[in-house]
């Protein structure tokens, strides 16, 4: 039970059953919020894979229960003893163990410190802000690697594995918009197409097979940004071409990485990892300045809304693989 002192607010919270877990959106107060120095009223958040992942039952990633999950949140500062931010400040924050290590953003107020904060993006608005999300802020951080190793448009095209998913999405959008031609690669070219080609992939094609363990293939890719990992990965540094730089996100396939040393021995590739929980504090607003200038018009349109008590089950259908595009979670809904 919460305090009965304190301003109320809602939040999911996952709670620990009999070896498993149970979650429900519980009533809270103000003496139930985390510590920090900076008081948020947030507004949204929305679902990313790991989100999914952290609210499967009995999952081992919640690091104490009862947690608030959510990995990031959009809101407005309320209170602040910080030197970074004041009251009316509109902010967004990913990653630094939301949801996992701490209460996270599936809530309708927060508190957290201030380094943990970045300010809104001044071309973006709270709710495209959360539909961008940590999935979006990610394939920023994944664009931003893959211009810093020097590859440009005039070197090929670029691979984005699992471009149905919400990192493939956003990194389809900001890496046309940087110039690149874009090939998607998706077990939902048929369902997909249409959109995909509107986000700016220049040709859709399959899952990549699954012919990992040679080692090389056809040089085909001067970059690759990667949300799955496993076979996928494998096949996909296999086809790099030399000097390429392939980013890798995600595990949606797995853990594993069954490939050989030749892409980058016989040809240069370099396997960057992109991790959104602790990037530097310059890295996080040069990924969000880039993603400010998504087309809006396009980010809508991938864009669906659920409220607090569907965000759970919609968590789950992320991970299966049968969302496209981005969840935002209206918190007040």
């Amino acid at each position: 039970m919460s305090s009965s002192k304190g301003r109320e607010f809602r939040a999911v919270r996952i709670h620990g059953v009999d070896g498993s877990s149970r979650i429900s959106v519980d009533t809270l107060t103000d003496d139930d919020l985390p510590w920090g120095d900076v008081e948020v009223d947030v507004f949204y958040s929305d679902l990313n894979f790991k989100d999914g992942k952290v609210m499967e039952a009995g999952s081992s990633i919640p690091q104490h229960l009862p947690i608030v999950p959510g990995i990031d949140f959009v809101g407005t500062v309320t209170r602040s003893s910080s030197p970074l931010f004041a009251v009316g400040d509109e902010v967004v924050a990913n990653g630094f163990g939301l949801g996992t290590d701490r209460d996270g953003g599936l809530t309708q107020r927060t508190r957290v410190p201030g380094a943990f904060l970045l300010a809104l993006p001044s071309r973006l608005d709270q709710r495209r802000t959360a539909a961008i999300g940590t999935a979006g802020y990610t394939a920023g951080l994944a664009v931003e690697a893959i211009l810093e190793a020097g590859v440009r448009p005039s070197n090929g095209p670029v691979l984005v594995t699992g471009a149905g998913g919400g990192v493939g999405t956003i990194a389809i959008a900001v890496l046309a918009q940087a110039g690149f031609d874009v090939v998607a690669s998706t077990g939902r070219a048929d369902q997909l197409r249409d959109s995909l080609l509107r986000l700016g992939a220049r040709e859709i094609i399959d899952r990549l097979p699954a012919e990992a363990g040679d080692g090389l293939a056809t040089p085909a890719w001067s970059a690759v940004v990667d949300s799955v990992g496993s076979t996928t990965l494998a096949s996909a540094l296999a086809a790099t071409r030399y000097g390429g730089v392939v980013a890798a996100v995600g595990l949606a396939q797995g853990t594993d990485l069954p490939s050989t040393v030749l892409p980058f021995i016989l040809r240069g590739v370099s396997l960057v990892g992109i991790d959104s929980v602790y990037a530097s504090e310059c890295r996080r607003r040069r990924a969000w300045d880039r993603l400010a200038n998504v087309d809006h018009e396009l980010l809508d349109s991938i864009t669906s809304v659920v409220g607090l008590e569907d965000a759970a089950s919609v968590s789950q259908e992320v991970v299966a693989g049968r969302v496209h595009g981005r969840v935002v979670v209206d918190v007040h809904k």
